[in-house]
């Protein structure tokens, strides 16, 4: 693995990290996700969200470099069933939100960083897109001839989840410092975050 690492073109690496942070930039879902959890849970939980998020990514990476998210393409009917099942993974966290009573500064913090995590992770795992977008984007950036190309994934797909945690995190971490200023209006914040979360559900379901 580390052979593999040393070999890889500079070039292309920084290639890839500029597509990469294009990416970032880009409004996505990932983005809408952790500054939907940044306003509803607080700083802290909109990182925790971005954490969970690259995590999903890793499963993703992991499921690309090991030839499995191919068969997403070979079966569209496991693709729409995963994909309807994240659809409505986010239409409950809008239902939740929208239902939601508690005031950002009652909350206990741990748990709502954990619930945060776990959120992002479930939403990526549940997008069949981003796997295919992994299997799409990343070979692109591999040359067999420097080493097994599954490994060259594995690394590429760790840049992309490091730089996923800073960006979307920054992008949590803001939009809980703006809502903890909020915190009269957290009913409010709650209602944004659930427009978001269904937002998102449509545009996962018929996308």
């Amino acid at each position: 693995m580390i052979d593999t690492l040393s070999a890889m073109d500079p070039v292309t690496i920084a290639a890839f990290l500029g597509a990469a942070v294009l990416l970032y930039l880009t409004p996505g879902a990932d983005m809408m996700f952790t500054l939907a959890s940044g306003i509803s849970g607080g700083p802290k939980a909109g990182l925790a969200a971005a954490a969970g998020i690259s995590l999903g990514v890793l499963v993703h990476v992991s499921l690309a470099a090991a030839g499995l998210a191919a068969l997403l393409l070979a079966y569209p009917a496991a693709y729409d069933a995963i994909r309807y099942l994240g659809a409505a993974y986010l239409a409950f966290l809008a239902w939740q939100s929208w239902t939601a009573r508690d005031d950002l500064a009652q909350r206990k913090g741990r748990a709502d960083v954990w619930r945060a995590f776990r959120r992002g992770f479930v939403t990526n795992i549940l997008n069949p897109k981003v796997a295919l977008f992994v299997l799409a984007f990343l070979p692109q950036f591999t040359d067999p001839v420097i080493g097994p190309v599954w490994q060259q994934i594995v690394w590429l797909g760790l840049l992309l989840g490091v730089g996923g945690i800073l960006t979307d995190g920054a992008y949590g971490v803001f939009a809980g410092v703006m809502a903890a200023r909020l915190k009269r209006a957290s009913k409010v914040m709650n209602k944004i975050s659930a427009v978001v979360f269904g937002g998102l559900a449509i545009r996962i379901a018929f996308d």
